[in-house]
């Protein structure tokens, strides 16, 4: 296959909250951009549509798709499955198509390590801050303070794996945030390489989300 024109991989990866999904589904609005719908084990949120949003399955069909070897990553976040089917997502890949993921850091290391022969970029989502992480956890359709918590205890884990991303973006103001995303898609689309960020801002705002 032919990199020239084959469509790369965009992985967005971020805590639980930190709005990654958004950004994603505002990126796929690009032309010749689609997103991977996973398979989740997980109940619909309201508002979500099956195959659209996910393909929502029973955790029977979900291991029967494992041993199958249909994913491409799968990993369990917060006792669901979530997982990639591979055949759709190298399809698209061949016929030119940029795929955007919006997965977890278990799975983009999944990715990363099975799709050698397409280009791959990461983005990791940081939000402006712990207080407005619960705030977004809370006003999600659980409303629930206890699950709210449970997320925030997993965004001490999370977040670390923020080094293992090629760029990194702090979500405070959505349309910058985009802005900022789309600026380096279209530099990496352009030139097939990685895009430089500034990793001692990174650094700073990390200390001030974990103390």
């Amino acid at each position: 296959m032919s990199p020239k024109t084959d469509g790369s991989i965009f992985i967005f990866s971020s805590p639980s909250g930190a709005g990654k999904t958004t950004l994603v589904k505002l990126v796929s609005k690009k032309e010749n951009f689609t997103i991977s719908i996973s398979h989740t084990t997980r109940k619909p949120r309201s508002k979500e549509v099956n195959g659209k949003d996910y393909h929502f399955v029973d955790d029977k069909t979900f291991q029967s798709l494992i041993k199958q070897r249909e994913f491409l990553e799968y990993a369990k976040v917060f006792d669901n499955y979530y997982g990639t089917s591979r055949s759709p997502v190298i399809k698209n890949l061949s016929e030119g198509i940029n795929i955007l993921f919006d997965i977890d850091w278990q799975g983009s290391k999944q990715i990363k390590s099975q799709s050698k022969n397409f280009n791959i970029f990461s983005f990791f989502v940081l939000p402006p801050s712990k207080e407005v992480l619960f705030e977004r956890l809370s006003n999600r359709d659980m409303k629930d303070k206890l699950i709210a918590s449970e997320r925030m205890k997993e965004f001490y884990k999370d977040i670390k794996h923020w080094v293992d991303y090629d760029y990194v973006v702090i979500n405070d103001n959505l349309e910058i945030c985009y802005n900022e995303v789309i600026e380096v898609i279209e530099n990496i689309v352009s030139s097939k390489k990685k895009v430089s960020f500034d990793k001692q801002r990174i650094e700073k705002h990390v200390e001030k989300l974990i103390s």
